[in-house]
């Protein structure tokens, strides 16, 4: 079972593997720890990651980039409008409301919804964790920000789905960073908590989590997050500010040029990163646009008074924050500040002002969430044994459960129905969390889970997140039924229906004894769900029962009576477990995710197909670089001169074909090309390999001959017990052998290096092998035992005169078996004998 923990940023994504020795971050094909999450696509394939760095200047219109902003999001969201004029790729409104992205892939116009991306981006993170770990990988956490919904959280999901993975949570990036910070810490006390502010200041996004820690526990007790409020602001700061520069200095208008804006934005990025350290930064570009290089010059705090607003907002953030959390500045113990963003240093210092605090960079900015998604994963997996400790994540919305009950009768006679709803999972309630509902229903009814607050969501965002509906059932009597609804806020912060259960009572008539009653009260206590806080009413709800009732409990809850003869009344529960199906609001369709399975199957078969022929195409053309320098050179004088032409003639001629017709062939014409070169070459090189390879081989044969033929001749005593017909035959065989050798070698030393050789290293070492599977066994043959001496006739034994006192043949070392007869004499050593 694999454990892999991947951070999806908005900007880089983050591989993390657990191993025995602890947490790695793996490295990607360009030996880097960070991979782009870009997708780039053109008119033969696709790349992904870090392949499609270089299009992102190049081809902006098709390479798709921070498609984390626009995933579970509806198209009409101001910040998704936003976006997409940040964006240079094309983004239309789909029937469903969501984003649509559009590109050009294989000569065609394509669109792609943000799962199916991000479906791309999560199989390039899987491919690079097999590649690291040599093992499929399937389970893993995905850390996910706090602010996700739970139709984004849906869709991360399908995305996981198309790519292959199964998550065993989706994890809160903060939650993470906290895990990998608390962990490892060991001097954490066991009553009284201390209080770590944890601030992420991303790309795109801002978090802020304040987690109180204890001796194997960590609690989140309050969140505050900025969707829209990251790294990037402060390039787009920058960037807007030079492209007012250079329009007025240079008379060039940077927003009408794609591949222009993308230049500037990179060299803003790499500005704001240099004043992070520096008072002042030049920014040089070359040919940024019409052919013009532009100059430009940017200090630090002229940034931070164009930047003030965003500043004031990390103030806002960082006190809401404190302020849901209730504890006072003196109470928190450190501050921790993560993400790549937060190196900025005015950001810093609103920290300390606010937190009272000097931040801390004890861990990783980059790599601790990822690192603490595999903690979890490793926790979550049987495979691994991890030191306990407890999360006790907090949900950042409130969700309420509506459904419809029945109102009293009119004077009409008339039933009405009227909505009815409660919070189920107040804001900052615990995950994952289970409640149970009861509900008195006499057929078919829905509950829809709703979102009890709006403030904290995107705009747009649907408030119903999806309706179950219970049944069909069917009463056994014409009264409602009484339904147990177990609903659960599970590890991805989505909400489910996990089982829902119609109990019925009856009466029968039957003899009981006090015994029997303790039973029954026993059986009836077993049920599978708790019951509520009561049965009058339309609905009751309760929290599920983690602990079952002590002995005691029971034992007190049992009325035993003297044992009874007579018959009497018992109620007898029956459960029933009743279907429940779920209609989710704005997600994905079964048979549609099935779908995008199928076609990113399909992409990365013809991305498999075009790099292997990508390296058939290397392959011919490292063949003729490299045999043209050895045809002149280190197999010159194994050609004849006809072969050396005829191979340099087609050598030139398959390299002027690569650079012309052959610059975009098949698979197929490549392996016949290469197929075609070594017909000629591969004789020429096989000469020189037998050359080389020859010496050796005939240095073994020697030595074998000569070493079984002097054994066989030799009068060394430890040959003896061989017998002189089978020395013979060694004997024979080896000249055999020598004589062959012999007629080969003068046939070989009369041909010049260029014709094919007759003394090959395979018959060679076929012979050596032959001659010791022949000679080894007769030269080798064990020496036979020498024959056992008669037994001698047993001796009397001595007797002591005093009890416990041994005999001298005791002393001597023979023992008396039960029939009177000693062991073997060869044991005896008769000068050993002890006299008593």
């Amino acid at each position: 079972m694999s454990v892999v923990g991947l951070d999806v940023g908005n900007d880089n994504c983050i591989v993390a593997v657990a191993r025995q020795r602890g947490i790695d971050v793996v490295l990607n094909d360009e030996s880097k720890r960070e991979t782009p999450a870009l997708v780039a696509f053109n008119e033969k394939q696709r790349f992904i990651g870090t392949a499609a760095s270089a299009s992102i200047t190049m081809n902006p219109k098709n390479t798709i980039a921070q498609i984390k902003r626009l995933i579970g999001r509806h198209f009409q969201d101001p910040d998704v409008q936003q976006d997409m004029s940040l964006l240079p790729f094309h983004v239309t409104e789909a029937p469903e409301g969501h984003p649509l992205v559009h590109v050009q892939y294989l000569g065609e116009n394509r669109c792609f919804t943000p799962t199916q991306v991000l479906g791309m981006i999560l199989s390039n993170l899987k491919s690079i964790a097999e590649k690291n770990l040599q093992t499929h990988v399937s389970d893993c956490v995905i850390g996910i920000p706090i602010f996700f919904s739970e139709i984004q959280r849906r869709a991360v999901l399908n995305a996981a789905a198309v790519a292959g993975l199964h998550p065993l949570r989706l994890m809160h990036e903060t939650t993470a960073t906290a895990l990998a910070y608390g962990i490892y810490k060991t001097d954490l006390p066991e009553n009284d908590p201390i209080n770590v502010v944890f601030v992420d200041v991303g790309h795109a996004s801002m978090q802020v989590c304040v987690v109180a820690f204890k001796k194997g526990q960590l609690k989140v007790l309050a969140h505050a997050f900025d969707r829209s409020l990251g790294g990037r602001d402060f390039d787009e700061i920058l960037f807007e500010y030079f492209c007012g520069k250079f329009k007025e200095d240079y008379r060039m208008d940077v927003k009408s040029n794609h591949r222009a804006c993308q230049r500037l934005r990179a060299a803003c990025e790499k500005l704001k990163k240099v004043l992070s350290a520096n008072p002042e930064a030049p920014l040089n570009i070359e040919c940024l646009m019409d052919e013009k290089d532009v100059r430009g010059h940017m200090k630090r705090e002229d940034l931070e008074k164009l930047a003030q607003p965003i500043f004031d907002r990390v103030m806002q953030l960082c006190q809401r924050a404190l302020s849901e959390a209730n504890i006072l500045t003196d109470k928190i113990y450190s501050v921790e500040v993560v993400g790549s963003g937060s190196r900025v240093p005015a950001i810093l210092k609103i920290l300390t002002a606010v937190f009272k605090k000097e931040p801390s960079r004890t861990m990783n900015a980059s790599e601790c969430i990822a690192r603490g998604c595999t903690l979890q994963c490793a926790m979550l997996s049987p495979t691994f044994r991890v030191r306990e400790f407890e999360v006790q994540d907090a949900f950042p919305f409130s969700i309420s459960l509506a459904w419809k009950g029945s109102a009293p009768e009119s004077e009409e006679g008339a039933t009405t129905e009227t909505q009815s709803s409660s919070v189920v999972f107040p804001k900052g309630n615990s995950v994952p969390s289970t409640k149970m509902l009861t509900f008195y229903r006499a057929n078919t009814f829905t509950i829809d889970v709703l979102y009890t607050d709006m403030h904290d969501l995107p705009p747009g965002t649907s408030q119903k997140l999806n309706t179950f509906t219970i049944g069909p059932f069917q009463p056994s009597t014409a009264e409602k039924a009484k339904i147990k609804v177990k609903i659960r806020l599970n590890l991805h912060g989505i909400v489910s229906v996990e089982l829902a259960t119609m109990i019925e009572e009856e009466e029968t008539d039957v003899p009981v004894t006090a015994s029997k009653d303790v039973e029954s009260a026993m059986e009836t206590d077993k049920g599978p769900i708790a019951d509520g806080m009561g049965d009058g009413g339309d609905v009751n709800t309760s929290v599920e029962a983690n602990n079952e009732p002590s002995t005691e409990q029971k034992s007190t809850e049992m009325d035993v009576d003297p044992p009874k003869k007579d018959a009497a009344k018992k109620k007898k529960s029956k459960r029933k477990d009743i279907p429940v199906s779920e209609n989710v609001v704005g997600g994905i369709s079964q048979g549609d995710l099935q779908k995008a399975i199928e076609k990113e199957y399909e992409m990365a078969l013809q991305d498999r197909v075009m790099e292997e022929t990508k390296d058939k195409k290397n392959a011919v053309e490292a063949y003729v670089y490299d045999m043209r320098n050895k045809l002149y050179e280190k197999y010159h004088e194994y050609a004849t001169d006809p072969e050396r032409e005829d191979l340099a003639a087609k050598l030139q001629e398959t390299e002027d074909w690569l650079y012309d017709e052959g610059e975009d062939e098949t698979k197929g014409v490549y392996v016949a090309k290469l197929a075609e070169l070594k017909k000629l070459g591969d004789p020429i090189e096989e000469r020189f390999k037998e050359e080389e390879s020859r010496g050796p081989c005939l240095e073994q044969l020697i030595y074998c001959l000569n070493s079984f033929r002097e054994a066989a001749r030799s009068k060394d005593p430890k040959f003896d017990h061989i017998d002189a017909a089978d020395k013979e035959k060694v004997i024979m065989e080896c000249n055999k052998a020598e004589d062959w050798l012999r007629e080969k070698k003068q046939q070989q030393d009369h041909l010049p290096r260029s014709a094919n050789p007759v003394l090959l290293c395979a018959e060679v070492k076929k012979k050596t092998e032959t001659l010791d599977r022949i000679c080894k066994p007769v030269m080798m043959k064990p020496r036979p035992p020498p024959p056992k001496p008669a037994p001698s006739s047993p001796e009397p034994k001595s007797t002591a005169g005093k009890d416990g006192e041994k005999s001298a043949a005791d002393g001597a070392g023979t023992e008396s078996t039960g029939s009177g007869e000693p062991m073997e004499a060869d044991n005896v050593d008769p000068g050993e004998a002890m006299e008593v």
